[in-house]
């Protein structure tokens, strides 16, 4: 029996009850596992691996000496997430990604928010990616945010809570869709057997969220916009123009002529209508932000400011993922759209706060600390798994620079089964589903669970050792 010694006591486990039974949603996953051997799981653990390696499913890490390629970490149990459950993060999730898109339009607007005094406008003005030349400006369609991936977590008590809001250009997507891909092969008997939500149509769906920026264009120029081959995550931006059947291009593929973006091809320059862009505010246009970037286009700030080129996603919405006013945001909620939030916030520290800061020092040990604006697990203190010297250095760090710190308790993530060495273990594990805002709403279901690989770590995220899962939304 593979579950013979797997035990998560203490952890709420997405398979297993607190009675080590499995959960209605996994059973047909958990008998089918039952009755293998571990040879037999490693084995198809193998054969997926290979898969990966065959179609190309890579990432960067920067700074990795060894190696600057590698295939994305992947683990064949799948997390398993009821119907019921799914529904209620899938109203979270829209109510969430609404407010977040109104704040941003408030923001660069009439900013009603800080006239109600709910927010300090210094927390925005000062903020490193609030773009003051945007004041006043309508993106098309007015929406600011299409494409997002907000992390959520489940604590010890079962419930989901938000992590974290990427706004800003989110990357993982490719991995549900690979993952899927192979898992179908892995597990064809379950899989076939119940009924888990498709997650094919994710491209389909970006098409149509980009195409409807520009409705009243009959057949437009659609290009995805890549720093290249060297990016962390170029396997993704290739795999999606690829889906889409769309171009993909790097800065020195466009020109901009008259705050018009053209790509030049063979037959001459070709007008672009919707840029899917894969580059950072600070990288995209020389002219408007970092003169020495060789990445961006320059003039396309222009362009779009003109209301010639569609940005997705707008640049400046920086200002609503900083992780300062991610502690406002069920704030946000409740000031724009009326409502309590439906999913909850891990309760928050802000170190610009002279009482928060004085509690967050003097429990540091006991604490996730975390750089305001930094993400990918980079800036990140976990205080009970790290030393004197690594609290101390953060004290330094927090008492320099109090607005860019926040602290948090830590929260038990839960825990999936995973392959490990000792055999079917408890790793713990979080949730990224994918946002597409556009005529409608879509969240892909389940989205990319990523898993801390190492034994006990609560780090999940690839470029610090972790891996990640296919996710099944399946019937109750």
């Amino acid at each position: 029996m593979v579950f013979e010694n797997y035990n998560s006591a203490g952890f709420y486990d997405e398979l297993f009850d607190e009675n080590q039974k499995a959960r209605a949603a996994a059973m047909p996953l958990v008998w089918d596992l039952s009755y293998a051997t571990m040879n037999d799981i490693r084995k198809k653990q193998l054969a997926a691996e290979t898969l990966l390696m065959q179609t190309g499913v890579t990432f960067t890490v920067y700074g990795d000496k060894r190696s600057t390629e590698k295939i994305m970490p992947f683990d064949i149990i799948p997390r398993i997430v009821s119907s019921s459950d799914w529904d209620f993060i899938e109203k979270g999730l829209k109510q969430r990604i609404q407010a977040l898109n109104l704040f941003l339009a408030d923001c660069y607007g009439e900013k009603k928010i800080f006239e109600a005094g709910l927010i300090p406008p210094d927390l925005i003005y000062k903020s490193e990616f609030y773009i003051p030349q945007l004041q006043g400006f309508r993106p098309p369609k007015d929406i600011w945010v299409h494409i997002s991936g907000i992390d959520l977590v489940r604590g010890g008590d079962g419930e989901y809570y938000i992590l974290e809001d990427n706004l800003r250009c989110p990357s993982g997507v490719s991995y549900v869709l690979e993952n899927r891909e192979i898992l179908k092969r892995t597990f064809p008997q379950v899989f076939s057997s119940i009924n888990v939500r498709p997650v094919s149509n994710y491209p389909s769906e970006l098409f149509n969220a980009l195409k409807y920026l520009v409705e009243e264009v009959e057949n437009p120029t659609i290009v995805v916009l890549t720093p290249g081959v060297y990016n962390s995550a170029y396997f993704e931006h290739s795999y999606l123009a690829q889906q889409m059947g769309v171009e993909l291009v790097e800065g020195s593929d466009l020109i901009v002529r008259d705050d018009v973006v053209y790509m030049k091809t063979t037959k001459g320059l070709q007008k672009v209508d919707v840029i899917y862009r894969r580059i950072d505010d600070e990288y995209l246009d020389p002219k408007f932000f970092r003169p020495e970037s060789m990445l961006g286009v320059p003039g396309i700030m222009s362009a779009y400011l003109a209301g010639n080129v569609a940005l997705v996603n707008a640049p400046g919405v920086g200002i609503a993922d900083d992780k300062v006013v991610y502690s406002y945001v069920p704030e946000i909620i409740k000031f724009y759209l009326d409502e309590e939030p439906i999913l909850k916030n891990v309760p928050t520290y802000l170190c610009w706060r002279e009482e928060d800061r004085k509690y967050v020092i003097e429990n540091i040990e006991k604490l996730v600390v975390k750089a305001a604006t930094l993400s990918g697990g980079y800036g990140l203190l976990i205080g009970p798994h790290s030393t004197k010297e690594q609290q101390q250095d953060f004290i330094n760090k927090i008492n320099e620079d109090p607005r860019n710190y926040i602290a948090q308790h830590v929260i038990n993530l839960s825990t999936v089964p995973t392959i490990t060495d000792e055999g079917l273990q408890p790793r713990h594990v979080d949730l990224r589903p994918y946002i597409i805002y556009g005529k409608e709403t879509y969240i892909s279901p389940g989205g990319l669970t990523r898993v801390a690989l190492r034994k006990g770590s609560l780090v999940v995220n690839s470029s610090q050792g972790g891996g990640s899962k296919d996710t099944w939304v399946v019937a109750d």
